[in-house]
């Protein structure tokens, strides 16, 4: 069946393109794009499937760099079913899982298994990211190469840094040779210690053990190092401080393969959230303070950051309803990255509309060098469409994730996800899966 998106702003970073325009697509595939619209009904076909766009945005489908599922080992908390309609529900089509589950995803084995899981079950393309250690015990590589084969995106350690430099710097040529990038958690787990929050002001009135921001930034440089050395591309992950942006700043300038992501409470969100000790504020990074996120918004205006990616962490209700010190790390993300973005970042003015789509689309594509995140006839019809006036308030109890720890809930927003739209299939509309 062919749909017709009538008369929507198409914003496509790939190709520069902001306009308002007719989408025709069959077989999965975008067959047509017209500025001047469709008229040829015989092209169009009577049993054509009409979205009226008028008033709305239609963007390449948004792509997650960061995302965890929790399968296998810890369904509890998501599964690749619900953490995929999460995603529709929020207008990814495209998310790239971490290797943090058990077991992890160290072997082409587990890789293959969850590839065919989410072809069974997953109604968006979901892409493995392979572990950087076996076990992710920190002590000997996994094995890259044939996990490589068996199709993962990327390496990472996920929720800590190799600590051994040495390791680290042959998992970055390994990941070179198989042109796979290396995305890092960068902490120092030494300078973290046992801190539960930022250590800064508030951490102070609330007695609590902070985390320094050193602890991230000795880590951002080792890494960038490490990738000047080795040729390979660094992808560092949920930047959280000044420092590390300034190190970012400097690879940059010295055209070093590196580039950076940030999640929307890092750009929405203080240490001052905290206050109340609502564990859904506990994170890792953690939230940092105001100069920080300053920092974080001047660098996404310069381009600096390229990528928004939401680190979605679910979590059962049991790990978050406790003590400060003994809750679990992380919120889940990826059905408020759009609201966030557009009311934190736009409706600002700190990025164009043309800016922010491209931190989750085109940008997110080049990293992992992947066809998708456009528009263009004859690609896949990967396609969001957001309504970018839209008012409301952030409701948990409708998350089709099976956690709902987030910080966000009651909060007013503007701009909501209507179509996520998946190799041309619709899989949710007006809100609803499909």
């Amino acid at each position: 069946m062919k749909t017709w998106i009538k008369q929507g702003k198409v914003i496509d970073p790939s190709t520069n393109r902001e306009e308002i325009c007719d989408i025709l697509i069959e077989d999965g595939t975008i067959k047509l794009l017209e500025s001047q619209g469709l008229s040829n009904q015989e092209e169009i076909g009577e049993d054509t499937r009409i979205i009226d766009a008028k008033g709305y945005w239609v963007i390449p489908g948004l792509m997650d760099l960061h995302v965890h599922l929790r399968e296998p080992g810890f369904e509890y908390k998501e599964t690749i079913a619900t953490g995929s309609q999460a995603a529709a529900k929020g207008g990814f089509t495209t998310i790239c899982c971490m290797p943090n589950t058990k077991p992890v995803i160290d072997n082409e084995v587990i890789v293959e298994y969850i590839k065919l899981k989410a072809e069974k079950e997953a109604c968006v393309h979901v892409l493995p990211i392979g572990s950087i250690t076996k076990n992710q015990d920190g002590e000997e590589l996994a094995n890259i190469g044939f996990m490589a084969e068996a199709g993962i995106c990327a390496i990472s350690e996920d929720g800590k840094s190799v600590e051994d430099a040495g390791l680290m710097k042959k998992a970055m040529t390994y990941g070179k040779m198989f042109n796979l990038p290396i995305f890092a958690h960068c902490e120092d787990p030494k300078l973290a210690g046992s801190g539960v929050m930022h250590a800064g002001e508030m951490a102070a009135i609330l007695g609590m053990k902070g985390i320094p921001k050193e602890a991230e930034d000795v880590m951002v440089a080792r890494d960038i190092l490490l990738a000047e050395s080795t040729g390979a591309h660094l992808h560092i992950c949920h930047i959280s401080t000044k420092g590390s942006v300034d190190l970012l700043r400097y690879a940059k300038e010295k055209n070093i393969s590196v580039t950076a992501e940030v999640c929307p409470h890092h750009f929405t969100l203080t240490e001052a959230a905290v206050d109340g000790y609502d564990t859904n504020t506990k994170m890792s990074p953690p939230l940092r303070g105001q100069e920080d996120v300053e920092a974080i918004k001047e660098a996404l205006r310069d381009g600096i950051i390229e990528v928004i990616a939401t680190d979605h962490a679910p979590h059962h209700y049991d790990e978050k309803n406790c003590e400060y010190e003994k809750a679990a790390n992380g919120i889940v993300g990826l059905e408020t990255a759009v609201p966030l973005g557009i009311t934190e970042l736009v409706e600002t003015g700190i990025l164009t509309p043309m800016e922010w789509v491209a931190t989750m689309t085109t940008n997110p594509a080049k990293i992992l060098n992947s066809p998708k995140g456009t528009l263009q006839v004859g690609k896949m019809a990967d396609i969001t469409i957001i309504d970018p006036k839209a008012e409301y308030e952030i409701d948990v109890t409708q998350f089709a994730s099976k956690s709902k720890n987030s910080p966000f809930h009651g909060r007013k927003v503007k701009g909501k996800v209507l179509y996520t739209i998946v190799e041309g299939k619709i899989v949710m509309a007006e809100g609803e899966l499909i």
